[in-house]
């Protein structure tokens, strides 16, 4: 005698359709990430703690935002068209000399050109001759034409004034918070009159005082709006304490959805 078939109710046949496309989506979703980042960050030194820090928290968001970010310690692979895959170049406390010439230029043309956006953190702007290389003149320029002077090497804690509170970049900060460790960067002069200022630091707020000081006007958060692609530069990132900051963190979050929003405008 032949055995019947065993028929599966409707019901269970769509439950199963259905746990299929939802598989499906989650695959695509995985696979289509809403952008990605390039960070390069220093591996070494006194500012590993804050890399380590910085990875946590990046690595976080990203799992909770849906976008990748990878990283590397070096220039060597940095080209054009290892520059296209990425929609967002996060430089980690890297500074702006001993990068090979390729990836200078590559850089060059990614910001110049629009081809994604960037962000900068602390010693972008370490601009001057160190360690035997010369100053990038490019990046001198692309930072407001500042070349840097000197630190507060003991630290202090300072006030941070927003200026531009309508930016994207500021939203949810209020007019003032608190850095409480960091090293503030002083230049030859205010980078001002070549960039768009987000913040300052208030240096008669400084926790010891120092007479490290650049005087009126000394920008901490800023971007430069004479190249296409969307920029940040943001002064504070020397201690991985910085990431138990709300503030700060929501200053690196919202810097990270505004600059890659940046669209492509090459030519």
């Amino acid at each position: 005698m032949k055995k019947k078939k065993k028929k599966f109710p409707f019901s269970v046949i769509f439950a199963f359709v259905i746990l299929l496309l939802l598989s499906a989506s989650g695959k695509s979703q995985i696979a289509s990430p809403r952008f990605r980042v390039l960070a390069l960050y220093e591996n070494g030194g006194h500012h590993i703690e804050y890399s380590l820090a910085a990875k946590q928290w990046l690595n976080k968001l990203a799992a909770d935002s849906n976008f990748t970010i990878h990283y590397i310690q070096n220039t060597d692979s940095i080209d054009d068209g290892y520059l296209s895959k990425y929609q967002l170049f996060i430089q980690l406390d890297y500074p702006p000399y001993a990068w090979k010439n390729e990836a200078a230029k590559a850089f060059q043309r990614y910001i110049d050109r629009g081809r994604g956006g960037w962000i900068g953190f602390h010693h972008a702007t370490l601009l001057g001759e160190f360690d035997g290389y010369p100053m990038w003149d490019w990046f001198s320029k692309f930072m407001g034409d500042i070349r840097f002077k000197n630190y507060i090497a003991t630290f202090a804690a300072a006030n941070v004034d927003v200026e531009d509170s309508s930016h994207p970049v500021m939203c949810g900060l209020p007019k003032s918070f608190i850095i409480r460790k960091e090293e503030w960067y002083t230049y030859n002069k205010s980078p001002r009159p070549n960039v768009h200022v987000l913040a300052t630091v208030d240096e008669s707020s400084y926790v010891p005082d120092s007479n490290i000081k650049m005087g009126d006007d000394h920008p901490v958060v800023w971007t430069n709006e004479h190249v296409k692609a969307r920029n940040v530069y943001i002064f504070m990132g020397h201690s991985p304490i910085l990431f138990q900051n709300h503030f700060y963190t929501t200053l690196f979050r919202n810097a990270i959805f505004w600059a890659s929003m940046q669209p492509s405008t090459d030519s």
